[in-house]
């Protein structure tokens, strides 16, 4: 059984395919189209599908789109529009802004729900000429093998992390800005079912407040919160008290958040690219806090409801590794577990592995009780599901472009020379990651000895200059460096909690330290990425720290390179001073 999954509704379109249960590959469509996000989260963006991103997954499998078994698209209109339209027709005034939005939340709200119910007919006939074939002989009348399917945007969340996660029993919590109508939501996995618990519903989102401070702040919502995040290490919670005021959490799981004016009481909202004052510090500190809180709250009771020691999380409010830290370290849970592609993308796969799960179990879902789900075959040990080239393909572009360039014997010590000399090299090896994070695939690398690295990667990416960069280091030397090196399992492959630098230690990687002394780390396998994992082997026995910074490869406001002509591209339009990509060295002038 070949079962497709879609995420298009909002933003970070992506795609996903998976087989009996086993995920072949998942991509963004941002890393083909090179546009940040796939797109903006409005809602005449919403008819817009990942096709480049259906195309790669079809390719994966060697399939075309009318091979499939399922379709699964990562919303559901029919939630959406209950109580709002009856019938087949929506009216749409010939300038909405200037009408009141009536039953619905806004006035372009009719325009999104078509587009997203038209999302059938759009999949088998709207794709780019340049990519047809793999659409070929699809109908838009719906008289396809295969069968579409729209699954709850939450619950595609939910099925994201527990039928990805290594656990076989978890309680299962997603907080994000909002689906049809959740913004948060509860179950728990056992005995191959899966049980809701309940959800928090619009307007009340912890996800769509911190959108509102981000923006407030001068950053962009839905894009920028994780700068709103790495700020908050360089303020005070003086405004704690007054925002938590408006954040009730009950002891049910649910939550209320009052309307506030921003600026009433916090100030004036910042203009982007102006100067962030100490206000700003202290009001990203006061959010982070009340979030953390909140969350932790939120989490004693799901762990008392559901009696279970592990969590598995999803959603983009569990993109923020500080609070991610805070969960796991209360140690309400023995183990916590975050979808690396935490965020809308990881919507896709969520849709997949459920629909999947759900048609190979047989029968149809229960109404109410637990949902019976086939056996599981797969879960998540790595995030490198993208597009792969080997180095044939990788040669046969640099000598068609006519680049200088030098065959490798062994990569990974050529690299960890180059980066002990202070070259600040772009890394693209194997299959690209699935999710926001670069994990050693397609990464911008450098050595942290160096103090005044971490400026220098910033001005590099043209980023701001308060934000961090993480470190990588060998799974099985995580304690010597960071801590607590026991939570997890001593594992964190997916750079998605903080650690503290250990006392001794923070003086030799000086730029892989926030401003707070802690760390987005991720621990790396010889299992999982073998040449990533033996550069930094090369790197500890050349300077005797198995440690290097890992920042995404790109620069601000572009995805992250996903073919090799993207990683060409970016390494001669930056001061890189070396890309080592699959067995081949390209190196600048001093």
């Amino acid at each position: 059984m070949i079962t497709l999954g879609i995420n298009a509704a909002f933003h970070d379109s992506a795609a996903a395919i998976v087989r009996d249960g086993v995920v072949l590959a998942a991509a963004e469509e941002e890393r083909f189209s090179r546009i940040k996000h796939g797109k903006r989260p409005l809602p005449f963006t919403a008819w817009e599908l990942p096709f480049n991103a259906i195309d790669f997954c079809l390719a994966k499998a060697g399939l075309r789109l009318v091979d499939l078994d399922h379709v699964a698209y990562s919303y559901d209109p029919e939630r959406f529009l209950k109580g709002r339209s009856t019938g087949s027709q929506i009216n749409l005034p010939m300038k909405p802004s200037g009408h009141d939005a009536g039953v619905w939340e806004n006035v372009w709200d009719p325009l999104f729900a078509s587009y997203i119910l038209n999302a059938p007919g759009q999949l088998a006939d709207g794709a780019p000429h340049h990519l047809k074939a793999r659409f070929a002989g699809a109908r838009a009348d719906g008289q396809n093998r295969y069968r579409f399917h729209f699954v709850d945007h939450h619950l595609c969340h939910q099925a994201s992390a527990f039928l990805a996660s290594p656990y076989d029993r978890c309680a299962v919590m997603t907080l994000d800005g909002r689906g049809e109508d959740a913004t948060t939501s509860y179950g728990v996995y056992r005995d191959n079912s899966y049980q809701p618990l309940g959800e928090v519903r619009m307007p009340h989102s912890l996800g769509l407040l911190y959108e509102r401070i981000t923006s407030h702040l001068g950053f962009l919502h839905s894009s920028d919160e994780y700068k709103v995040m790495a700020l908050a290490a360089m303020g005070q919670p003086t405004f704690r008290d007054v925002l938590k005021a408006h954040v009730r959490v009950k002891d049910n799981g649910q939550y209320e958040i009052d309307p506030m004016d921003l600026s009433e009481l916090f100030g004036p909202p910042r203009e982007r690219g102006t100067a962030l004052e100490q206000r700003h510090f202290d009001l990203t500190a006061s959010l982070q806090v009340v979030l953390e809180e909140s969350v932790l709250q939120i989490a004693t009771w799901l762990r008392e409801t559901t009696g279970e020691s592990r969590l598995a999380m999803a959603g983009g409010v569990a993109l923020n590794c500080v609070m991610n830290a805070k969960v796991r370290d209360s140690r309400i849970f023995d183990s916590v577990w975050v979808q690396p592609a935490a965020g809308d993308a990881g919507t896709a796969l969520g849709a997949a592995l459920w629909t999947d799960a759900v048609q190979r179990q047989g029968s149809a879902p229960a109404k109410s009780g637990p949902i019976a789900l086939a056996p599981r075959a797969w879960q998540m040990d790595h995030a490198y599901l993208g597009p792969d080239y080997d180095d044939e393909a990788i040669e046969t572009l640099l000598r068609w472009a006519k680049l200088p360039y030098k065959r490798l014997d062994n990569p990974a010590q050529a690299t960890a020379r180059l980066l002990a000399d202070d070259r600040v090299i772009g890394w693209y090896q194997g299959p690209m990651e699935f999710g926001p994070r670069a994990l050693g695939a397609r990464s911008i690398l450098a050595s942290p000895v160096n103090p005044d690295m971490q400026a220098r990667i910033n001005e590099l990416k043209d980023r701001e200059d308060f934000r961090p960069v993480a470190p990588a280091v060998p799974e099985e030397k995580l304690a010597e460096w960071f801590t607590p090196a026991d939570a997890n399992g001593g594992v964190a492959p997916f750079m998605l909690f903080i650690y503290d630098v250990l006392d001794g230690q923070a003086e030799r990687i000086p730029s892989a330290c926030h401003a707070d002394r802690t760390a987005r780390v991720q621990t790396v396998s010889h299992r999982a990425n073998p040449r990533f994992h033996e550069l930094l082997e090369a790197f500890g026995q050349i300077t005797g720290v198995p440690v290097l910074i890992n920042t995404s490869f790109n620069v601000r406001g572009e995805p992250v390179v996903c073919t090799p002509k993207d990683a060409i591209d970016a390494f001669y339009s930056t001061p890189l001073d070396a890309l080592v990509i699959g067995s081949f060295l390209l190196e600048k002038s001093a």
